[in-house]
Formats: C-alpha cells, sequence, structure tokens
C-alpha cells in the first residue's frame, strides 16, 4: 500500500509540533512539504534531517503558503493538514476549500493525538485570541505556585524563527541566555518577564525532547501558551483567557472556541476596560458552552514608571506586535496608560513608516499605534528609525519588555507595565490551582 502524501500548513509552530507526534514516526505516511505563512522571514527554508527523523533523510522543504494549490497538484498530496492559530473560522474554511477544490483532504488534528503527557502535574495557560493576557496571568500563576514551595518551569508555544536545529531545545535561566540564542524582539517579550522573576523557561521545536528536560527540573510544568492554539502539553489544569473587548470573538476564531470549551478555568481578563453589556455577552456565552467551568474575572492592571511625564504631552505609542497585528486590536496597554495619564495626542506613526513596517501597515490595520515587530536587525532598525523621525515628544513603551534594551530610542521615553489583578469577589488563582497544589 502507498504512503499517505501529507503536506502540513503552519506558521513554524504548532505545525512542526503536529508532525513530531503524530507524523515523523509514522511508517505509512510521507510528509512531502511544509507551507509557512503568518510570520516574516520563515519560508524558503528546511525542516531539518536532525529533526526530522531517519525516514527523512534530506529534511523536509518549507515553501510559501501562496504556492499551495500547485504543491497539492506537483507533490500528489492526499492529505493537508491546517496547524496554526489565531484565524477565523470563516478563513478556516476559506482553506479547507482551497484545499477540497485543488483534490486533497482537510485536516485538523484533534488533542489526543498531539498533546504529550508529562510526568508532572500541568497547568496549561492559553487563550481565545492573541492579546488577551497570557503572560501575566502566566507570571501570575508562576509567582502563586513559587509561594506554595513548588519549582515551577514553563514551557512556552514556539517561535522558531532562526536555526532550528540550534533551537531544537532552548533553555533560558538568565538573561545573557537571550542573547545566545539570538533572540527577537516577540521571542524576548515572552521570555525575559520570567527570568526576571526567577522562573525558568524552555522553548524551542522539538516539544518531546523539551518536556524530558524541562520536567527533571521542576515540580509543577507550565505550558505559557501563544496565540490561542491549544496546549502542545496535557494539562491536569486548563486555563483559557477570554476578553470582553472582543465579545464575540471566542465563538468565531479557531482553535480559541475550542480553548474555550475545553478549560476548566475561564478568566475573564480586562474587566477594567469592558462595559457592563461585554461583560454580561460573555458570561452568557461561557454559560451556553461550558458552564461547568470555573470562572475567575481580573483587571489587567496597567502602571507607568514615570506616569506625569505623559501628562499634556504628544506621545508616540509603541505596543506588542502580535496583539495588533494576529490578535486584531488597534490599542494595548501602552494606549491605555496615554489616555489615563492625560496624553495631549497620541501621535500616528504611520507618515513616517517605511520598508517591512510599512508593509505591516498594508496587512494589517492596526491602527495609530506603532507595532514592535523585531524578527530581523533590519526590522530593529526600521524600527528605531520611525521612532526617532516621528514628531512627538516623548515615546510610550507598551511592551512587554522595555524596549530601550534592544534598540536605541532617541527620544524621551516611559516605561508601561501590566499586571493581572484577581477581583476580590472572584475565585482565587489559588483556588483553581488547588489539583496541582495537593
Amino acid at each position: 500500500m502507498a504512503k499517505r502524501r501529507v503536506l502540513i500548513m503552519g506558521a513554524a509552530g504548532r505545525d512542526f509540533h503536529n508532525f513530531n507526534t503524530v507524523y515523523r514516526d509514522d511508517p505509512d505516511v510521507q510528509v512531502v512539504a511544509f507551507t509557512a505563512t503568518q510570520i516574516p522571514f520563515i519560508d524558503d527554508r528546511k525542516y531539518p534531517a536532525e529533526i526530522a527523523g531517519e525516514n527523512y533523510p534530506e529534511g523536509i522543504q518549507i515553501y510559501d503558503e501562496s504556492e499551495l494549490a500547485g504543491l497539492i497538484r506537483d507533490l500528489e498530496v492526499d492529505d493537508v493538514v491546517f496547524s496554526y492559530s489565531d484565524v477565523s473560522h470563516e478563513y478556516v474554511m476559506h482553506k479547507a476549500n482551497e484545499v477540497l477544490a485543488a483534490g486533497a483532504n482537510f485536516v485538523l488534528l484533534g488533542t489526543d493525538d498531539t498533546m504529550i503527557r508529562a510526568s508532572i502535574p500541568t497547568v496549561a495557560v492559553v487563550a481565545v485570541r492573541t492579546g488577551v493576557g497570557k503572560s501575566q496571568t502566566t507570571r501570575a500563576i508562576a509567582g502563586v505556585l513559587r509561594d506554595a514551595g513548588k519549582r515551577v518551569v514553563a514551557v512556552r508555544h514556539p517561535m522558531p524563527y532562526g536555526d532550528l536545529v540550534a533551537q531544537r531545545v532552548q533553555r533560558y535561566g538568565e538573561f545573557a541566555d537571550l542573547d545566545r540564542y539570538h533572540t527577537t524582539i516577540e521571542e524576548r517579550e515572552e521570555y525575559e518577564p520570567h527570568i526576571t522573576s526567577g522562573t525558568v523557561i524552555y522553548a524551542g521545536v522539538d516539544y518531546g525532547a523539551i518536556l524530558e528536560q524541562a520536567q527533571s527540573e521542576a515540580d509543577v510544568l507550565l505550558w505559557d501558551g501563544g496565540n490561542n492554539d491549544l496546549p502542545f502539553y496535557t494539562p491536569d489544569v486548563w486555563i483559557t483567557l477570554v476578553d470582553p473587548l472582543r465579545a464575540g470573538h471566542e465563538l468565531t476564531y479557531h482553535p480559541g472556541e475550542a480553548n474555550l470549551r475545553a478549560a476548566d478555568v475561564i478568566v475573564v481578563n480586562k474587566m477594567d476596560s469592558a462595559t457592563p453589556e461585554q461583560v454580561a455577552q460573555l458570561d452568557a456565552t461561557i454559560a451556553g458552552v461550558n458552564p461547568t467551568a470555573t470562572v475567575v474575572k481580573a483587571n489587567s492592571r496597567v502602571t507607568v514608571d514615570d506616569p506625569e511625564a505623559i501628562r499634556g504631552k504628544r506621545v508616540l505609542v509603541v505596543e506588542d506586535g502580535p496583539t495588533l497585528t494576529h490578535g486584531s486590536m488597534k490599542i494595548g496597554a501602552g494606549v491605555v496608560a496615554a489616555e489615563r495619564n492625560g496624553a495631549a495626542e497620541i501621535v500616528d506613526p504611520r507618515p513616517w513608516a517605511f520598508g517591512t513596517i510599512a508593509e505591516t501597515y498594508e496587512k494589517y490595520d492596526v491602527g495609530a499605534v506603532l507595532p514592535a515587530m523585531g524578527y530581523s536587525e533590519g526590522q530593529l532598525d526600521e524600527l528605531s528609525k520611525i521612532i526617532d523621525s516621528a514628531d512627538a515628544d516623548l515615546v510610550v513603551v507598551g511592551t512587554p519588555i522595555d524596549l530601550r534594551s534592544v534598540i536605541d530610542i532617541g527620544k524621551p521615553a516611559v516605561r508601561v507595565r501590566y499586571d493581572l489583578d484577581v477581583l476580590p469577589e472572584s475565585p482565587t488563582l489559588i483556588d483553581v490551582l488547588a489539583p496541582v497544589l495537593d
């Protein structure tokens, strides 16, 4: 019997994990290609033989997703496996119909086949959309577990934009590791806060190999999800964040809806920014699709290192890139801080945009803020030059890390921080973590 010929659609994360867990050692399947989208600079390379295993001595070619229909025909593909996240249900079905029209099957893999069971208790933090507040929630949970005397190791959803062999297993325990692994801004934004708080964090490409190392130095494993993807590890406590500012998205984005339906705990974040009507809509949705989940309500507490510096100023706001692009948001913590602290004007940076960041504005409707794109040295240089050129008095840095640590900012700047603040009347994090604390 001929092997099934499989193509995996991805964005350098879930696609590699699906291959590693489901297809790498299957003698009845030949994965003939990956396609790449969403993230710049990741197409036109190979998934390396060193990770692909003995069935793939030449590795597996990665193509741009725009070539999908031709690849299905030319490579005689039987099954196309959709393997990326934070896209609308409508988008997924358009891709499905493109695949079906080209003659192949369209496949979505489930959690039973793709989640790996750890040997220690595991907490997963995921969301229904990008930019809901996973990072601040993960930090808060890590703090609760440490206060309870647990050794905590976090494992972050993959962001392997560089040398995949070198990135197979990455351990971040100190700041020097950020430079050693040549991390992008997006990676630094996720890893640096964990390092600052004393949590070791792992990431990479091969999450089976990562698990073996991570669980050997921990009492509790903490899965720190990316976008709105499903966990890679089987959780004992599955925590899903929802966003009242985007009420309705929890039922219209893939695979965020699956996270909502599967959750043991649902955190309604940003209560301090939402209207009662938005919260009521979310409450009704949760009651309808996952009535047994424990619901935690929290504020996303925004603070500024020098709030008086903002008052009366014309400010350029730099926000977390994926929140604006993948998450479809036009504001983040930076805009909230600027408005609450009396900025005279939020300066639109688009007149000074050029290069790949100008292309980002063309592709995504991110509004009058500057997305902190930093996937390459060239993008970092563009970011710095746009900030310097913009006609603004002050830069409000709303990214999870201090942007001044990775690029030169010639203007005065203030740093915004945001933390999870569980409401007093809500179940506490200690309450919902009882299964792993016990």
